[in-house]
């Protein structure tokens, strides 16, 4: 038997039994029976000498394991924030096995990597988040948590002329890290992971329902990372970000966006002034396996910024918001909101803003102040999809640390 003829008899057999699993699950329990878990035993047992016959490892998968799982799938299952895989995703999920793509490079899969930028650019319009923003797709909202984490690491250990890509975290200045009371546990593990302990974060109260209050938010100085909540797991409640915003900014600190499922209320006419002044935020973390309803796992992680088109060496800095129509817009809106003035150039063809650092009596405070601003205008003003903040990875650098190297 050729080994087309084998894919063909186990899909079609998985094929009958998934249909099967999906016509009857609004009839079934919606959790686990006990006769259920006691099945999975049958799934145990010593490592098996030969290999099985694929078509009774999927009977055994089928009668031990279809038994014992949640109907999440049906209409009754309201446990731990999680979606139902609609029908176009299960099968594109298929369809996606059976291509068994590696999706790390753009040349070992192409249409995985055009994917990847098509959705992130859509998922960026639907929440509306500065479209010039960077994204990548993780395993769930925890790891998009420490993606966007480590760039925010990275960024306010620069401000302060630490490279952690190159230095590590030995020796290095101390991070105060700033949470809300009703923090989600699966944060405060993605801080562990990234090396920021127990001692360094600070509880900020929360209110009745659970929102973070700024007013009590901690004037710091130095490297600082303050981590809100879209969607708080027990309450739904939203902190407000843009008072927070613009308290962190104010001192330098980072803002992350902890929004697992709040932050799809964006898409909603009804639901969206949940999430107003979360774009002012400096990155999000969110996933696709709740609302959207797709299948498991399927996390987002966006680092938001701009492109620096010029190697800073002395005081001037060339800013880039994607297309030249959106730089003209943002440029203009800059200088009639008043925060701030920028001036626009061309440099080799393309429209940017020239930040010219040049005063004696520029502070950080002003370099936050302004591009908190400049920030939050782009956000309102561009249109364009195009991706320009790099990947922690990658060395996650914005504007905010760029204008500082320059103004100190």
């Amino acid at each position: 038997m050729d080994s087309n003829d084998l894919y063909e008899e186990v899909l079609t057999q998985a094929a009958a039994q998934a249909r099967r699993y999906l016509r009857t699950i609004r009839e079934r329990h919606a959790g686990v029976l006990p006769e259920a878990v006691k099945g999975l035993s049958a799934l145990g047992g010593p490592l098996p000498a030969q290999g099985e016959n694929s078509l009774a490892i999927l009977e055994l998968l089928d009668n031990a394991g279809s038994p014992a799982t949640v109907a999440s799938m049906g209409g009754r299952f309201f446990g731990g924030v999680i979606g139902g895989a609609l029908p176009a995703s299960v099968a594109a999920h298929w369809l996606a096995d059976a291509w068994d793509q590696n999706a790390c490079l753009y040349d070992i899969s192409p249409v995985a990597a055009h994917l990847e930028d098509v959705v992130l650019s859509w998922i960026l319009d639907l929440l509306g988040l500065p479209p010039n923003c960077g994204g990548a797709f993780v395993t769930g909202t925890q790891m998009a948590d420490v993606t966007a984490l480590a760039a925010a690491r990275s960024s306010v250990l620069r401000n302060v002329g630490w490279d952690v890509e190159r230095d590590g975290l030995f020796s290095a200045p101390p991070v105060t890290v700033i949470v809300g009371e009703e923090v989600h546990a699966t944060m405060l593990k993605a801080l562990a992971l990234l090396g920021f302990g127990k001692g360094r974060v600070h509880i900020v109260p929360a209110d009745s329902q659970g929102r973070m209050e700024p007013s009590h938010l901690p004037r710091v100085s130095g490297p600082a990372i303050v981590c809100v909540q879209a969607g708080n797991v027990n309450t739904g409640a939203c902190d407000p970000v843009g008072e927070i915003c613009d308290i962190a900014h104010e001192m330098g600190a980072w803002v992350h966006v902890d929004g697992a499922f709040g932050l799809w209320a964006a898409v909603s006419h009804h639901r969206k002034h949940l999430v107003e002044g979360f774009a002012q935020a400096d990155s999000w973390a969110t996933d696709a396996h709740k609302w959207l309803n797709v299948p498991q796992d399927s996390g987002i992680a966006i680092a938001g910024g701009c492109e620096i088109l010029n190697d800073v060496v002395l005081n001037q800095v060339l800013v880039s918001f994607g297309a030249d129509e959106v730089n003209t817009r943002v440029i203009d809106a800059v200088q009639a909101e008043g925060t701030c003035w920028c001036g626009g150039t061309v440099w080799r063809g393309r429209k940017a803003m020239r930040i010219s650092v040049s005063s004696w009596a520029t502070t950080d405070l002003d370099v936050s102040r302004s591009v908190a601003a400049i920030l939050k205008i782009a956000a309102d003003q561009s249109s364009s999809s195009v991706t320009f903040a790099r990947t922690s990875a990658e060395g996650q650098i914005d504007s905010r640390d760029r204008i500082r190297e320059v103004s100190n």
